[in-house]
């Protein structure tokens, strides 16, 4: 089960909305509709994990709000899904030139519905840029971690750890309050590697934990979810 994201619908069809929501929230994501575009681009859409969108509405159709957010910056990086009774490949190319994500066409099972926004968010997730503070340091309290230098320091001292506990710390610390699963984790630090067991993952934050001291109480675990830096 997935947890920490937040999803927004954006569909005309009710019905379909609340299945959408049904079933995305069984699947442990938060989830807002709106029944337009008109509607959605009220909402502050920077606070989403994923839009899934559709593309034939109103006035304001799925390819012009899309247009709209991936124009403005604040906006630009936020995922899109288009999901769409229109399986052409002109509709599919415009959409996907346009920035998105992914396309699924109507009619769709939730299966694969789901598959497709668990794989755009493990990518997402991967891509986005951690919260920054001085440029590529990120820090909290006297934890910091040096981006650019590929340094990790204690309240000034140097703590050295191999590069993949490096990158857990970076993508942790960079996303604090976010739950990571061990597959999300994995798809983040081992991307090139063919096989990497879930257990792996647990060793490098055994090791994290026991090198930061006080500051390891701050990477928790979720059982059944996986592993956050939690303030």
């Amino acid at each position: 089960m997935e947890t920490g994201n937040r999803i927004l619908v954006v569909d005309d069809e009710e019905t379909l909305c609340e299945v959408l929501r049904f079933n995305l929230e069984a699947a442990g994501y938060d989830v807002d509709i709106a029944y337009s575009a008109e509607e959605a681009l009220t909402r502050n859409l920077r606070e989403y994990s994923l839009i899934l969108l559709d593309i034939m509405m109103g006035e304001i159709s799925g390819i012009q709000m899309a247009r709209i957010l991936k124009s403005n910056e604040a906006t630009a990086s936020v995922p899109i899904i288009f999901c769409t009774a229109k399986d052409g490949e002109e509709e599919m190319v415009a959409g996907l030139d346009l920035g998105a994500d992914d396309y699924i066409a109507k009619p769709y099972s939730m299966k694969n519905l789901l598959a497709r926004v668990r794989s755009v968010l493990r990518r997402t997730t991967a891509a986005v840029p951690p919260e920054r503070s001085a440029g590529r340091e990120l820090a909290y309290g006297g934890l910091v971690v040096d981006l650019h230098r590929k340094q990790c320091r204690l309240d000034g001292r140097e703590i050295r750890m191999p590069r993949k506990e490096f990158e857990i710390l970076a993508l942790l610390l960079g996303h604090r309050g976010q739950i990571f699963s061990r597959e999300e984790i994995i798809d983040s630090v081992w991307p090139e590697e063919v096989v990497v067991l879930d257990r792996v993952v647990d060793v490098n934050i055994t090791r994290l934990r026991a090198k930061l001291g006080d500051y390891g109480k701050h990477i928790a675990t979720r059982t059944g979810y996986g592993y956050g830096f939690i303030e």
